[in-house]
């Protein structure tokens, strides 16, 4: 596959659920390339299949069909490869913050660095910098359930760029957000992204959610468009 400088390319990717008569095919040949440094936002309304497209290219699932190169490499459908890319690789926000409830917000960063054998003292100061980009210095120590909902969030943007991820895969990140900190958060996405060129692919159903990013694609029939 040729990337031409793409830093994530998906070609023919087809994904089904179900069996027999109830199988249901929800990507049906979707074609993306994203170059590094880009902000891409991916819009469609529930149910067309966003969520599952990130799936697959966080390589979460494989796809049934199709290929996914991520920094140059053809990822397989299975193997250690891709759990390695996965974790040094990608970093993930979910509409779901999906913090761990008994560790303070730096512990549960910390954590995810050790899953991933990346925790040392440069990671740790990195971490430090990202917390107060992210305006949360003050709830470093606290557990989630001490913390708001809009810092919940930019914790779990802090956790997801802690290990520098070449590229930042978000799901709804404003989901459970009020308008405000929505807003805010997207800001950040986008003041990272212009400040460190952090490559994001963002699933949303807002419109305005996708006025933050430097081209929006429209999912359509399990496929992509650029209108």
């Amino acid at each position: 596959m040729n990337d031409d400088g793409s830093i994530l390319v998906g070609a023919g990717l087809r994904k089904s659920f179900g069996r027999g008569d109830r199988r249901v095919e929800v990507l049906h040949g979707l074609d993306l390339q994203v170059r590094r440094g880009e902000f891409v936002a991916v819009m469609g309304p529930s149910g067309c299949g966003k969520s599952t497209l990130l799936h697959l290219l966080g390589l979460m699932t494989p796809p049934d069909a199709g290929q996914i190169q991520i920094l140059g490499q053809d990822v397989p459908p299975r193997g250690s490869m891709r759990t390695q890319l996965r974790r040094r690789a990608i970093g993930f926000v979910f509409q779901r913050f999906n913090l761990l409830g008994v560790l303070s917000a730096r512990d549960n960063i910390h954590l995810s660095l050790r899953v991933r054998g990346l925790a040392n003292a440069a990671t740790h100061k990195h971490v430090e910098t990202l917390f107060e980009t992210m305006n949360i210095s003050h709830v470093a120590a606290r557990k989630p359930g001490e913390m708001s909902i809009g810092e919940q969030q930019r914790v779990a943007v802090v956790r997801a760029l802690a290990h520098q991820p070449a590229l930042l895969l978000a799901d709804e990140p404003t989901g459970n957000l009020d308008s405000e900190n929505g807003g805010a958060l997207l800001e950040l996405f986008q003041a990272v992204h212009e400040r460190d060129g952090q490559t994001i692919v963002m699933i949303t159903h807002s419109a305005e959610a996708a006025r933050y990013a430097d081209r929006t694609l429209h999912m359509r029939d399990g496929r992509l468009t650029d209108a």
